[in-house]
């Protein structure tokens, strides 16, 4: 289909033939099927759950299937609920680095209980995201982002190099060529795919290079195919599978990363229209994006699942095929959520071995911190916003190192304090607003 013909569709409402919108759904769900995925499975680790057990399939199976839901209620609409746009929701990595320490330190409860008050705080922002964006400019936003990458790169390095010794692999074997060579494979694959070829192959990149390491660990023995074998073929969502337990420290950290979310989706559904249609989105637009953020994430948490937020990937899709069709999306959607009710397709992704998603996780981390430092590139590096930069990556990073640093503090402080974003958001944010901009 040429450049041309996929221009006509620049209208949301108008949907191209099945020929093509099939084809065009199954690439959106190629371009964020494994940055969907990965979260549950480091949640899944930092919780303490069997590799390849129930609970981390379960995780993963929730993972399509909101994602599914989430893009349902965007694509489709309710009421004034979704931006009845082509945009993508799926997990979302921003989160990662709260939810890892609060299901360490507090548990599953706590977590699955933040992340519900959380998305539902988030739906009440769509009535005012207009008038607090004033607070997230680039400087705030992409030290944000940054933060997020530079966090999670070192659990790529641990998992390409073979997990850790209380995880799957064993303490001698750790950093062994046998756990480097998939993940490498996966590194080298992902960036041949991307920079030299086209369209859905590009889109598919990280995808392909996790599907290469994945060949190579099978053929070196680290794959074990049990999981699949004891896996339904088809099962529900359960209310509430990990319980429910109210913690504030918790809810503050997942609540406080959820207005971030709130501003990344903001700036995605800007992004899809002048990409789809050269236009600016709509307040309309905007608000419904968001409500459509908080509620997929409030659900998907009632049913154990992972805060959701807008894929920026897939506005870039939308970019370079100038397909504007929301119907596009919603088969993508219905994909995803065919996959989330069979639980032995979430099986066969938890045989992934950590070696073969730390590949893969070190590209997708490395390109949050570069999508993080492309946004501070808009910022004018005077001295007032270098030392704000300075003094926010020092304290939220250097907390999150040497979380001893904090040890007599009380339990829910200790938790926001380690998390590493929440301190550079904060401090960020703050000095931002107090020092004098003329400095």
């Amino acid at each position: 289909m040429s450049d041309t013909q996929l221009g006509q569709y620049s209208d949301p409402n108008v949907t191209p033939p099945l020929a093509q919108a099939v084809p065009l759904g199954l690439q959106h769900v190629l371009a964020m099927f494994a940055s969907n995925v990965t979260p549950a499975i480091i949640i899944a680790g930092a919780a303490g759950f069997a590799f390849g057990g129930t609970e981390q399939v379960y995780l993963i199976q929730m993972a399509m299937l909101f994602a599914g839901i989430a893009t349902l209620f965007q694509t489709v609409g309710l009421g004034p609920i979704g931006a009845r746009l082509p945009i993508m929701q799926g997990t979302s990595f921003a989160f990662v680095s709260v939810m890892t320490v609060i299901a360490a330190t507090q548990g599953m409860p706590a977590l699955m209980g933040a992340i519900i008050i959380a998305g539902v705080i988030h739906f009440s922002l769509g009535a005012v995201i207009g008038k607090i964006r004033f607070l997230f400019p680039p400087l705030v936003t992409g030290l944000v982002i940054l933060t997020i990458g530079l966090y999670l790169i070192p659990v790529g390095v641990k998992y390409a190099a073979g997990g850790a010794a209380d995880f799957q692999m064993a303490a001698e074997s750790f950093g062994s060529l046998k756990h480097w060579a998939p993940a490498l494979t996966v590194i080298l694959v992902s960036l041949g795919v991307k920079f030299y070829t086209k369209g859905m192959l590009s889109a598919s990149a990280i995808l392909i290079g996790l599907l290469a390491g994945y060949l190579v660990a099978l053929m070196v023995g680290l794959v074990n195919f049990a999981p699949v074998g004891g896996a339904a073929w088809v099962a529900l969502p359960t209310p509430l599978p990990f319980g429910f337990a109210f913690d504030i420290g918790a809810v503050i950290a997942v609540t406080l990363v959820a207005v971030v979310s709130a501003i990344e989706t903001v700036g995605d559904t800007s992004a899809t229209t002048k990409g789809g249609a050269g236009r600016e989105a709509t307040d309309t637009e905007i608000a419904g994006a968001t409500y459509a953020d908080g509620l997929g994430s409030a659900v998907a948490g009632i049913f154990g699942g992972l805060p959701n937020t807008s894929f920026s990937q897939n506005a870039g899709i939308v970019a370079m095929t100038g397909v504007m069709s929301r119907h596009v999306v919603t088969i993508s959607a219905l994909v995803l959520i065919i996959c989330g009710l069979i639980p032995k397709v979430g099986a066969l992704i938890s045989t992934m071995p950590l070696p073969v998603l730390g590949g893969g996780v070190i590209v997708m981390f490395g390109m949050v911190a570069a999508a993080g430092l492309n946004m501070l590139t808009e910022v004018a590096m005077t001295r007032r916003n270098m030392v704000i930069i300075a003094v926010s990556l020092s304290v939220g990073l250097g907390l999150n190192l040497v979380p001893t640093a904090v040890q007599h503090v009380p339990g829910v402080m200790q938790t926001l304090l380690i998390s590493g974003l929440l301190p550079t958001a904060i401090i960020a944010i703050v000095l931002n607003q107090v020092l004098p901009k003329d400095m």
